[in-house]
């Protein structure tokens, strides 16, 4: 039964995918004008292989509750290592002087936003995380993958093994997830984290999935409110 998300997982991220490359999104239309915005800024990290655009059904939800989304276009199809893609949302950051930061990222940019969490937050830019199905504790899919970018996510790849010594940051993260992804069948949930699990299927489809965006969107509410 469960191989048909597969093929809808599939159908829908092979659309998305084409549609971003066709039509590249415009991100200064997720900056707000004059007094709608909000203070906190939201850092958009897509998943591998994956340009911003293909996480806009998230940005638009995000956008329309008050909040200024901030994308990265030096991340490109987030193919390089966490390390190396934590570095250029690092820097983009500060050079922006950005302040009170939530990421909000999907599959592998949940380990990026992790990372930046635990490993590259001295000056306390960042103050959370929502993630959608992030593979925090691996898939065991990943370990028979003949690339490298997809093998840092085999349960026991040093990757992982990295951001599990670094549970303290997981109170600041809310996983969110479905009840089956055909990619991460061990599912996301993350020890110490607040863990959402929604009635919904797939990996990549999760996307556009209403009740998803309501999630984040009272997570990054919730994390804005602890600051005061």
């Amino acid at each position: 039964m469960y191989w048909c998300y597969w093929v809808f997982d599939y159908i829908y991220v092979g659309f998305w995918q084409l549609a971003g490359f066709l039509r590249r999104g415009d991100a200064s239309r997720l900056i707000h004008s004059g007094q709608k915005q909000k203070n906190t800024p939201v850092i958009l990290i897509p998943g591998v292989y994956e340009r911003w655009e293909f996480m806009k059904p998230i940005a638009k939800s995000i956008f329309a509750a008050g909040y200024d989304i901030h994308v990265i276009e030096g991340l490109g199809y987030n193919r390089g290592s966490v390390e190396q893609m934590a570095e250029i949302v690092n820097q983009y950051v500060r050079e922006r002087e950005l302040k009170s930061c939530v990421i909000v990222a999907h599959s592998k940019g949940g380990l990026i936003g992790k990372y930046l969490l635990a490993y590259c937050n001295e000056e306390r830019r960042f103050i959370g995380m929502t993630a959608i199905s992030t593979p925090f504790t691996g898939s065991v899919y990943a370990q028979f993958l003949p690339v490298s970018s997809l093998r840092i996510f085999a349960p026991n790849s040093p990757l992982l093994s990295l951001l599990a010594k670094n549970a303290e940051v997981n109170k600041h993260i809310f996983s969110i997830y479905g009840k089956f992804d055909p990619h991460i069948p061990g599912g996301s949930f993350l020890e110490g984290a607040t863990n959402i699990k929604l009635q919904t299927y797939g990996h990549f489809r999760i996307i556009k999935n209403k009740a998803v965006h309501r999630e984040i969107v009272r997570a990054i509410g919730v994390l804005t409110h602890a600051l005061k």
